[in-house]
């Protein structure tokens, strides 16, 4: 799983850094605003944790704009700033959750359990669309020009995350985590099988969409020209 880190104590982003890496997260770190809006907005991190006070765009700008362009990723603030009215918010400018500064680390790990076991919110209320594709997860349905078939649950919470990441090459264990949470006791057989499963499903509507292999990585949406 990678997190971003977006904080401008450097000391605190050491000492969390390898915090984190020994819990197995790859992490990696910016130090001011500006920086880590542009790492936010190239959508390649499973997780951010960002600061509200930070050299040049402050945090809750930050986090605004990226809402604003559709940026889903799970995001906790790590601040200082602790009061009602600005955990609130924080939380209203599009946070998943509020963290005040100084923490215990097993807290901060607590909270991330929690923010990746919560599903990610959709962007489009009609459905999510890539290429010839269109899902509605309401009806665990998927369409492709006048061809639909009904996807299972699981089917669909893997779907959706490619969709939602169109153009990234997702890893298998960030996968795993997203789908099946990250305190499943699941094999690495099994997502081997879904996405088998999900390749049939693609295929039974003629769709010029495919899965990728991403060979040690993981997996990615594809397009096949007409």
């Amino acid at each position: 799983m990678r997190i971003l880190l977006v904080e401008d104590d450097r000391e605190l982003c050491r000492s969390l850094k390898l915090m984190l890496e020994r819990q197995g997260f790859d992490v990696t770190v910016s130090n001011d605003g500006d920086e880590g809006l542009f790492l936010i907005l190239e959508n390649a991190h499973d997780l951010v944790l960002l600061d509200r006070m930070l050299p040049g765009m402050d945090g809750m700008e930050v986090l605004r704009l990226a809402r604003r362009q559709h940026i889903t990723v799970p995001v906790i603030f790590l601040t200082a700033l602790g009061s009602l009215d600005e955990r609130i918010t924080g939380l209203d400018c599009g946070a998943d959750d509020y963290i005040v500064k100084p923490f215990a680390f097993e807290e901060l790990m607590a909270r991330i359990r929690c923010a990746c076991r919560r599903p990610q919110r959709l962007t489009d209320t009609e459905g999510l669309v890539f290429g010839d594709l269109v899902y509605r997860r309401e009806q665990n349905l998927l369409e492709c020009r006048d061809q639909t078939c009904t996807l299972s649950k699981r089917e669909g919470d893997l779907l959706s995350l490619f969709l939602q990441n169109t153009g990234q090459t997702i890893p298998r264990q960030t996968i795993l985590m997203r789908v099946w949470g990250p305190d499943a006791e699941i094999e690495d057989g099994n997502l081997d099988n879904y996405i088998h499963f999900l390749r049939r499903r693609l295929r039974s509507v003629d769709s010029r969409i495919g899965l990728q292999t991403v060979r040690g990585v993981g997996y990615r949406l594809t397009e096949q020209p007409e």
